[in-house]
């Protein structure tokens, strides 16, 4: 395994997880793996379909991206092929040529594919040794990306009992984990759950004022790097991306309204390199190849944790610091409680509004982004991460602790037996029966805090519960209850401090912490050497990225290797590699040198 890892992949060592992952599938067992993005999940069922006789089946719902995925595992000396509706009458029977001629070790499979009656049965005739199904988070209803097409995989098991089934994905709760284990019927399966903790990413959010302005103050400090800006309607999409490129910026639009032939084109430009920016809804990126994607910027709230961590996850999958910038205003939480009012379904309703309130609280609390990211998918952060924009203080923050106290006072004063609504209703002097018959409308602060609207003080409600002055007791109908903590602001011994969100802060250069203990980048023979590489992927008609990796690029420019061996122990130089690309890029360091 390890000469294959080194041959193919150009790695000496297994990434965290991998090889447990590998050698399960290659005893024949069943597997459910969630690994963040850019934790190497392809490798994963790449290198077995190595090992196994057969062929190695992986479904996929990335049509677009098909091409891309098999470019890249050809670019390893893997033979790779995909089926889907994007190939003429005379491709599919090339390929099934190749197929029967046992010429192919792994196809990808769309899973409209597999839902062509009988089209399961067919595969029975190509001695299938593994089955792999890539982002299986679409299996499950709760997961953010659900899809239908993917419910036709719960055949698999039925129709090849003794073949091994594997689920990949990036995101997974453990409630979507167990639908997909239900599903896919897997027996008996090695689980792994890797942490989410993506150390690379730099979380932060910052008040949504003029945001056009704002993403293209963004786009302008960061000259030359890819990046996606997420926006919510096709609309923003359009205005956002006109704007950029009135401004000088190489940037395009992407949404379902353009023609398919149009967001293939406009997402092959993206991954060559020649467009800068791509400006979206949550339509592109989902499995995207393209591992240089150096900041993800959200314009909008996005839709729940899950897709946030989803789409975030774009960025930096070469294990380069990048950055993760959410624009927030209470205008988008408004926007969106509107459209969650309007579905009929109740349980839809209370699952939106359940995401909804959860990234309300990430965007406002004074609390480490990462800690509440983790938390989201059940994984406990006992230290801050040290790498977001509360944990590095640059958020302006502003004393609350005169409101704090009103609402811890109220806590304390009620018994410690209310929820967080009745407890604002009380601060703000509302006139509810819950009061009156409770006579709390005699209380002393009672109405102390009728200036100010509901909002701010559920955001207050928020942070204490945020900084762990106070928590919900979710044994007892989630009252209100003080912490120490608590208690020591309400008694004036310690000052209680929120994230102002209407402060702006200056842009922060981003840290590179890339290759510590290697020399200090080249920063001149990367240059050249990104040229040589954008010249030979178009020559290949393959994206720069398949040529060889950003982070593999700046260890050429670090330890700028001589010879063929020493090219090889740059980590991602394998020897196919070498032998299509080694000699174009000796001869560059060895110019420069």
């Amino acid at each position: 395994m390890y000469n294959l890892l080194k041959r193919h992949f150009g790695y000496e060592k297994f990434r965290p997880n991998q090889e447990e992952i590998i050698n399960a599938v290659l005893s024949g067992q069943d597997v459910f793996a969630s690994l963040p993005t850019g934790g190497g999940k392809s490798l994963c069922y790449q290198l077995p379909a190595l090992k196994f006789e057969g062929l190695t089946v992986v479904i996929s719902p990335l049509i677009a991206l098909m091409k891309d995925q098999v470019d890249e595992v050809q670019s390893k000396g893997i033979p790779a092929a995909f089926l889907n509706s994007s190939l003429e009458s005379g491709e599919v029977a090339e390929i099934y040529s190749r197929l029967y001629r046992k010429e192919i070790k792994l196809l990808y499979l769309s899973p409209e594919r597999l839902a062509v009656e009988g089209y399961l049965e067919r595969l029975g005739e190509l001695n299938v040794s593994f089955f792999a199904v890539d982002e299986a988070h679409c299996l499950s209803e709760w997961g953010h990306d659900f899809r239908p097409d993917y419910l036709i995989l719960s055949k698999i098991r039925e129709t090849f009992p003794g073949v091994p089934l594997a689920a990949f994905t990036a995101t997974a709760t453990h409630k979507v984990q167990d639908d997909i284990v239900r599903i896919l019927n897997l027996n008996n399966p090695f689980l792994v759950r890797a942490s989410f903790d993506r150390k690379e990413l730099y979380y932060q959010v910052r008040p949504k004022k003029s945001v056009l302005t704002q993403i293209e103050a963004y786009v302008k400090a960061h000259p030359g790097e890819s990046g996606i800006v997420y926006r919510t309607s096709r609309k923003d999409v359009e205005k956002t991306a006109s704007h950029l490129r009135d401004q000088g910026l190489k940037a395009l639009p992407y949404h379902a309204g353009l023609t398919k032939e149009r967001r293939t084109e406009y997402q092959e430009l993206f991954n060559r390199d020649e467009v800068d920016v791509m400006v979206a809804t949550t339509a592109f990126g989902m499995g995207i190849n393209k591992t240089n994607i150096r900041y993800v910027l959200h314009g909008d709230l996005p839709k729940s944790m899950e897709a946030y961590y989803q789409e975030t996850g774009r960025a930096g999958r070469d294990g380069m610091d990048s950055d993760c910038l959410l624009f927030f205003s209470s205008g988008d939480m408004a926007r969106q409680k509107y459209f969650i009012d309007q579905l009929e379904s109740p349980e839809e309703r209370k699952k939106s509004l359940d995401n909804l309130n959860y990234l309300v609280r990430f965007a406002q609390v004074n609390q480490c982004r990462r800690k509440q990211i983790l938390a989201f998918f059940g994984e406990e952060l006992k230290e801050n991460c040290g790498n977001c924009d509360v944990c590095k203080d640059t958020r302006e923050r502003v004393s609350a602790t005169v409101d704090a106290q009103k609402i811890l006072s109220a806590v304390i004063r009620t018994g410690e037996s209310f929820g967080a609504t009745h407890i604002i209703d009380i601060v703000r002097g509302a006139d509810t029966e819950k009061i009156r018959s409770r006579n709390h409308q005699n209380i002393k602060t009672y109405g102390v805090g009728k200036d100010k609207s509901k909002l701010w003080w559920r955001g207050i409600v928020d942070e204490l519960i945020g900084q762990e002055r106070i928590f919900q007791d979710g044994d007892h109908y989630n009252v209100l209850k003080l912490t120490e903590a608590g208690r020591k602001v309400l008694f004036g011994e310690e000052d209680f401090f929120i994230s102002d969100t209407t402060a702006a802060r200056e842009e922060k250069p981003r840290k590179n912490t890339l290759l510590p203990n290697l020399e200090p980048v080249d920063e001149e023979l990367l240059k050249k050497l990104k040229e040589k590489r954008t010249e030979l992927a178009r020559e290949n008609n393959v994206p720069p990225y398949i040529v060889f990796s950003d982070k593999t690029l700046n260890a050429m420019a670090a330890v700028k290797p001589e010879t063929s061996g020493e090219m090889l122990d740059v980590s991602g130089v394998g020897e196919k590699k070498l032998e299509l690309y080694g000699s174009a890029f000796l001869a560059v360091i060895r110019d420069s040198v």
